[in-house]
């Protein structure tokens, strides 16, 4: 029989290829659905390609491509081991060859009685690919985690009787008096401040200079310690440490770590004190029975680790019609496009949402979601921030996601569309009264949250006093306040006028004091409204403002609609402002973007309206840039802001990044305009293709593999220098259909393609369908959770964890989704 089947293998031994150094290999989840080993069909992986799929597709890629040898991989439960967190499993792996289309398999341990002209070469392959590392299990290096070790001095660390008890609370330096960023020496329990670190916490080194002069190394951070464990840094091995024996160091000085627990505020309270629920509590709806729903749309997904800003905001927009129907479109079309709509149909089609099979061991494995981890990948790529294992700003992601909606949904249906909408914009000299309305299209409300119109300011004057009297008397702090704001409060601060800083008025030719009112020039069929929770305290430190908002089910904005100029005003007349040139420009060149005149710059530049005035060889002030980075700034935006500041110091960039940090383009990369010298050619004309250009075949086969033409694929190969990855994303921006007008689509930017957005207009009345809520103090940090109305009823979705909600939270919501009222 081993010789029959080495028999039938030969044919198939030029298409059977080893991995190589570069290759990555699927051999974890199917490429178009979330099928894996565990699934019931295993996963079977293409042994040319080394693609994987489930059953449901391999079949479609056999018939595709013509690969007959698979993989296939199936992962058995041999023993759960209920540890207290019930998550331990012991697997048992089978791996086989299967020949296409008659199913033959081959255990891989029996490969070794085939002929020895098949054994030799299939066993290295099949070897290679059971010991490459899966393609979906990268090394991460951008995650913050990081392996620490024990240190050196826990174990025999002497500590002073010197009577020092640390309190709860109301901590200082003893040097310096500050109150943040402070650190408890193991050794004499001195309290004393850290250094100035990326991430805005302050301090001016008063820790350090303890330990250089009396050599006492480990100290803990004093707003970390919980019940299970705590930051604890050593002087003398500079870098983070463990110390097992840390719960009787703190011990000594009165801190029993096992009451502890860190509060929003980073103060510690003990366990047993009861205290109202926590904005976690609250939100994550803790304590209550909540009854877990399954089927279609009610799939979780599984959180990476800060991932859940991602997982919250596609929930809710897969539970669209329109996001929704793209998703059938994609997966219908061909074998190659369900990649675009992976997560959608893994969310929609109820496969990965089944109830717990009873009396079975992989009953713990029925319901923990699925991952979205080809998803992140693709929509994150490129980007600085969303493509790191960072917690991120869900609003942030939500417009990101929809710019790459809108790059990539040329000539198709967009999404997207159901929620844009264009604001009208109405500025005014306060000298002249001159007007000018202008027009941009924008993607959600941001509603300013005005905490002085809070109802209880009695009750928070007195819980202020009360917490700084406590600071100052190292007490326990007292119970904290919630400021209450009315949602009207809300949209009557989104009415008023606000300065414009810098306004220069075309009236007068100089700069005056001008006002800015926002309406709205049309109203989306989704009305997205995210409450601005997040500020900077003076320090620049981001922070988030404690409040509940009584958000209404029902919204009429009818009443916001822009109308235009006004009979009795007068329009602003239409010049253009100077553009200050840095003093320091000697040696850069000038070069007029249009037209062929010359302009001769001084220090300050009056160009016409038909040129613009660049600087050919500015650079960037790399000090400056590392100086905004380090206050928790986005590396790209902090470049964007030093370039467009023309490198006047980091004070100049910082306004420009308050100033434009709510924009969607925010954290893009810079993309400076290149221009080209005299006798080069322009950019605008299409350059030919050397014919010699020819890709790899192996480039080809893996593209053709996944169902595309191989005349396209050759064409995307070409296009982005024989970069897989790249060529994906140009075949999926650049439809076959479309190709006879290639040339011309090639050198439009997506901005020019949108020059005119498809508005969807109609009444400004809207029903509350979804929102998404925040635990933390920081965009940097805490965790995502949503709440969806389906089907009548409110359901939470909590990573993996899909239940009915009880008291859905709507007023510590931060993004509220909702849609338009059907016209009665």
């Amino acid at each position: 029989m081993a010789t029959d089947l080495g028999e039938l293998l030969v044919p198939f031994m030029p298409t059977i290829r080893v991995p190589r150094t570069g290759d990555r290999v699927y051999k974890s989840e199917c490429a178009f659905s979330y099928d894996s080993p565990e699934s019931d069909g295993g996963l079977y992986v293409c042994m040319n390609t080394f693609l994987g799929f489930g059953r449901e597709h391999v079949e479609r890629h056999y018939r595709k491509t013509g690969q007959s040898v698979y993989m296939h991989l199936k992962r058995h439960v041999k023993e759960l081991n209920r540890d207290f967190n019930g998550d331990d499993y012991e697997y048992e792996d089978e791996a086989k060859l299967v020949i296409f289309p008659d199913h033959y398999e081959i255990p891989l341990p029996n490969i070794e009685e085939l002929p020895a002209l098949v054994s030799e070469s299939v066993t290295i392959a099949c070897d290679a690919v059971l010991n490459a590392a899966s393609a979906y299990k990268n090394p991460e290096p951008d995650s913050w985690e990081e392996e620490l070790q024990v240190s050196k001095h826990a174990r025999s660390l002497r500590q002073q009787e010197n009577g020092v008890r640390i309190p709860p609370s109301g901590w200082k330096c003893a040097k310096c008096e500050l109150r943040e960023n402070l650190w408890l020496n193991l050794t004499d329990g001195s309290v004393l401040c850290g250094k100035w670190f990326f991430d805005g916490s302050g301090g001016n080194g008063h820790a350090l200079d303890h330990y250089k002069e009396t050599k006492f190394s480990l100290a803990v951070k004093l707003d970390t310690i919980t019940p299970d464990g705590a930051d604890i840094y050593s002087f003398d091995e500079e870098e983070a440490v463990l110390d097992p024996h840390i719960a009787e160091h703190l011990s000594h000085f009165g801190i029993d770590m096992l009451k502890m627990q860190r509060t929003e505020n980073g103060h510690h309270i003990d366990n047993h004190v009861p205290s109202r629920p926590s904005e976690w509590e609250v939100i994550q709806e803790s304590g209550l029975k909540l009854k877990a729903v399954y089927g279609s749309g009610y799939t979780g997904i599984r959180n990476l680790g800060n991932s859940c800003y991602l997982s919250t905001t596609m929930q809710v927009l897969f539970s669209i019609p329109e996001f929704q129907r793209c998703v059938a479109v994609y997966w219908m079309t061909c074998l190659c496009l369900p990649t675009r709509a992976k997560l959608g149909h893994g969310l929609l089609s109820g496969q990965y949402s089944k109830p717990p099979i009873k009396s079975e061991l992989i009953e713990q494995q029925q319901h923990r979601g699925i991952s979205p981890r080809m998803f992140k990948a693709l929509v994150s790529k490129g980007h600085p921030e969303f493509s790191s294992n960072r917690q991120q700003d869900a609003q942030e992601f939500f417009l990101h996601f929809i710019n790459v909606v809108e790059r990539n949904s040329s000539g198709s249906e967009n999404p997207s569309d159901v929620f844009r909408f264009v604001v009208e914009e109405r500025v005014q000299c306060c000298q002249s009264q001159k007007v000018r309305y202008t027009q941009r299209v924008d993607y959600l409300m941001q509603l300013p949250v005005p905490v002085e119109a809070a109802t209880n300011r009695e009750e928070l004057i007195a819980y202020e006093v009360k917490r700084k009297d406590a600071e100052e008397n190292m007490r326990a702090p007292p119970e904290p306040v919630r400021a209450r704001v009315p949602f009207t409060a809300c949209l009557q601060a989104f009415t008023e006028p606000e300065n414009v800083p810098d306004f220069w008025s075309s009236a007068l030719q100089a700069k005056s004091a001008g006002v800015k009112t926002s309406r709205f020039a049309s109203f989306p069929d989704y009305m997205v409204v995210q409450l601005k929770k997040f500020t900077f305290g003076v320090d620049w430190v981001p922070k988030k403002l404690d409040v509940s908002v009584d958000v209404p089910d029902f919204l009429d904005l009818n009443r916001l609609r822009g109308m235009g100029l006004q009979a009795g005003e007068e329009e602003l007349p239409d010049l253009t402002p100077p553009i200050v040139i840095p003093e320091d420009t000697r040696g850069l060149m000038c070069v007029p973007m249009f037209g062929d005149g010359v302009c001769s710059c001084t220090h300050v530049c009056l160009c016409l309206s038909d040129r613009l005035c660049l600087s050919s060889a500015l650079e960037i002030d790399e000090a400056a840039v590392m100086q905004l980075a380090e206050m928790g700034f986005p590396l790209e935006a902090c470049r964007k802001a030093v370039y467009y500041t023309g490198n006047m110091g980091a004070e100049m960039a910082f306004n420009w990044i308050i100033a434009h940090m709510e924009e969607p383009d925010f954290a893009e990369p810079l993309a400076v305009p290149a221009y080209m010298e005299p006798d080069l050619p322009s950019p605008s004309l299409p350059t030919a293709t050397p014919l010699d250009n020819q890709p790899p075949e192996e480039s080809i086969a893996i593209l053709t593999s996944m169902g595309f033409p191989r005349h396209h694929t050759i064409r995307a190969l070409r296009a982005t220098n024989n970069n897989l990855e790249r060529a994906l994303d140009w075949i999926f921006t650049h439809p076959e259909s479309e190709e006879e007008s290639e040339a011309l689509d090639s050198t439009l930017s997506p901005d020019q393609e949108l020059s005119s957005p498809r508005i969807r207009d109609g009444p400004g009345r809207y029903e509350l369908f979804a929102f998404i809520s925040h635990m933390g103090t920081s965009t940097m940090s805490g965790h995502y959770v949503c709440h969806i109305k389906k089907e009548g009823r409110w359901v939470i979705y909590n990573d993996h964890r899909v239940c009915l909600s009880e008291r859905p939270p709507r007023e510590l919501g931060y993004i509220y989704f909702y849609r338009r009222l059907s016209t009665c």
